[in-house]
């Protein structure tokens, strides 16, 4: 026999599936990840970068829960900054430039490295489906592989057509074929799919680039980055840069609207609300003279450049002359231009909470299957599904992540309960726990909850049980340690602080605005001593848990009320048309979804409060 009956099947080799394969790997399956080209494993298929607001926290609670993005990230990146660092900690988003090409070799080596994880190259085109459980799926030569469970991590392949002005070709990414088949059987099933677009830039010559005339963006010194564990250092960065639109770049680009695939509606599906091509900004914002462009490295030794904020679909030679009239690209050169992709998704209302679908048992998507957006909402998901494909097959209970628990448990809550008709991205702002879910703290958060899984992430909980004690020591040594108001008098004043005009807690004066252990311990030899023995991490951490501790608490409180109702479980097949006390629409949205708790039906868009205080009542609480 070919092949033999894997414990999981991970069909696509993207971002989503490389961490589903890992994942399930780690927790002790075997797995087989079935990609169309070996070479293309884990392609950064737009931007060169992993991280941003909120996705950067995404990264490190994959990396807390024993995940491989952070670990490559780390050992490929060429730029790391810390954004907002302006604003308060919630807000704070590590992100980093990688170089391409060694990104994805290092996951492919990292993947070969694991004796639990096989390959097959070949297009998936169909799946082994009996008495409603996924059995194996159906290679595009008629193969058939064996396997407990199968995760779809299909990423923007499926049906896949790639516009260009006037021009449409099919592909899931320039020069790759689109894949044909699941949609349509999926469908036959009763599965609801739909179509969405995404788009992205020209790539440009380096060589033919004039950087002086753009703003230099260097990276942090001393660079930060994204794993718990022992990762190399960045010593070395290279810089971004930041150039502009102008009115005259608008004029050229609106030229070629007439041709524009988005303008004249031979895109049906609707694209990324807050990533828009630069025609789509041109004519939403018709009131700015300029947009901003970052232009972004690919890697290391490649002359391409990336052209962040200059998506396009419009006919290459407008994007070419529009192009040549950018400060820095009058001479330009480019190697291939932008264009949008229309693929198939399929709204993720129709999963189980543990990314599992509805109406297939041991079934899992993962990533823009699901009408999601980005490398690191994919790669979350993956892992999500990766660790409850494992589960499902050994009959043990799902690993659900809660709102209060992590972003990834924000994004999976909110596409499965709220679902989606726009690619979904993850903002700060779409967690009501931001300030319990920041990114220095992701591994107290969730390595404990690795750990309980069986994951293998012994360094990390050493790591996450020094950092406790650090904060403990540090917290009380604040608390104890006084200060008289001659020692931090110039301090103070030169911050615009008031003097202090007796005697303090050291606690109380770094709970003041703009005093941070670090200003203070510059100009206090026992502190700066005292902190000498910790790692730097660790007194950041210590610093913002003092300082927000009212506000964390009070969090804590909210998210602890939430869980309450987690607690109250609803029956899986219920008919909620029985209800009358419930409006019509949850009635509608309650039958459709079918939560599994309380918790989750007060999240359903279209369900008030009363309708929770009927349920309430019905299941005797």
């Amino acid at each position: 026999m070919l092949f033999p009956e894997y414990d999981v099947i991970v069909v696509g080799a993207g971002h989503a599936g490389c961490e589903a394969a890992i994942a399930a790997a780690n927790m002790g399956s075997k797995v087989l990840l079935v990609t169309m080209n070996m070479e293309t494993i884990a392609k950064m298929s737009c931007n060169p970068a992993m991280g941003g607001v909120a996705k950067g926290q995404i990264v490190r609670e994959i990396d807390a829960m024993g995940g491989y993005s952070g670990i490559v990230t780390d050992h490929t990146m060429i730029q790391f900054r810390m954004l907002n660092r302006s604003k308060g900690p919630a807000m704070w988003s590590p992100r980093a430039q990688s170089d391409r090409m060694r990104f994805a070799e290092k996951w492919r080596l990292m993947l070969e490295a694991h004796p639990n994880v096989d390959f097959w190259q070949e297009m998936v085109g169909g799946l082994i489906i009996k008495n409603g459980v996924a059995k194996g799926v159906i290679t595009s030569l008629g193969l058939e592989i064996p396997g407990k469970s199968v995760v779809l991590t299909n990423g923007t392949f499926l049906n896949g057509l790639i516009h260009i002005g006037e021009k449409r070709l099919g592909g899931g990414r320039a020069g790759e074929s689109a894949a044909k088949g699941i949609t349509e059987q999926l469908v036959a099933l009763g599965f609801e799919s739909n179509r969405m677009k995404t788009g992205t830039p020209a790539r440009i010559d380096g060589r033919s680039i004039n950087w002086s005339v753009m703003e230099e963006q260097p990276g942090d010194e001393p660079a930060g980055k994204f794993s718990y564990t022992e990762t190399p250092p960045l010593l070395v960065q290279r810089p971004c840069h930041i150039t502009y639109t102008n009115e005259k770049v608008h004029e050229v680009l609106k030229t070629g609207f007439d041709r524009s695939p988005m303008f004249t509606g031979r895109i049906q599906g609707l694209g990324p609300r807050y990533c828009p091509s630069i025609e789509d900004k041109i004519n939403r914002f018709s009131d700015k003279e300029r947009h901003q462009l970052f232009v972004e490295p690919e890697g290391w030794n490649t002359c391409e450049v990336y052209l962040n904020g200059f998506s396009s679909s419009l006919p290459e030679d407008i994007q070419f002359k529009a192009l040549q009239l950018i400060p820095g690209f009058e001479n330009a050169r480019m190697f291939r231009p932008g264009y949008a992709i229309e693929y198939d998704f399929f709204p993720p209302t129709q999963l189980r909470m543990n990314m599992e679908t509805r109406l297939v048992k041991n079934l899992f998507f993962a990533g823009q299957i699901n009408g999601t957006t980005g490398y690191e909402e994919a790669a979350c998901q993956g892992m999500m599904a990766g660790l409850n494909a494992h589960l499902a097959i050994n009959d043990k209970e799902p690993f659900i992540m809660q709102r209060s628990d992590s972003y990834i448990g924000v994004l999976i809550d909110d596409l499965i309960n709220k679902g989606t008709n726009e690619p979904y991205r993850m903002f700060t702002s779409r967690a009501e726990y931001r300030i319990l879910l920041r990114q220095d703290n992701a591994d107290m958060r969730l390595t404990p909850l690795a750990q309980s899984l069986g994951i293998e992430v012994e360094d990390r909980m050493t790591r996450v049980d020094a950092k406790r004690k650090a904060n403990a020591e540090i917290k009380q040594f604040f608390e104890e340690m006084s200060v008289e108001p001659s020692e931090v008098e110039k301090y103070l004043v030169d911050l615009g602080s008031a003097p202090l005009t007796q005697k303090m807690k050291l606690i109380k004066v770094l709970l003041r605005p703009d005093v941070s252990i670090l200003g203070l311990a510059a100009i206090m030899p026992r502190l700066k001593d005292f902190i000498a023995q910790f790692d730097p991490e660790f007194v950041e951490y210590a610093e913002i848990n003092a300082k927000y501790a009212g506000y964390i608490e009070k969090e804590q409180e909210m998210a602890e009320k939430m869980i309450r109702l987690e607690s109250v479980k609803l029956l899986e097949n219920f008919d909620y048309s029985q209800i009358q006390g419930l409006s019509a629409e949850a009635r509608e949205k309650l039958n459709r979804v079918k939560p599994a708790t309380i918790g989750q039906a007060s999240r359903i868009s279209g369900v008030s409060p009363s309708d929770i205080s009927v349920l309430l009542i019905f299941v005797g609480r």
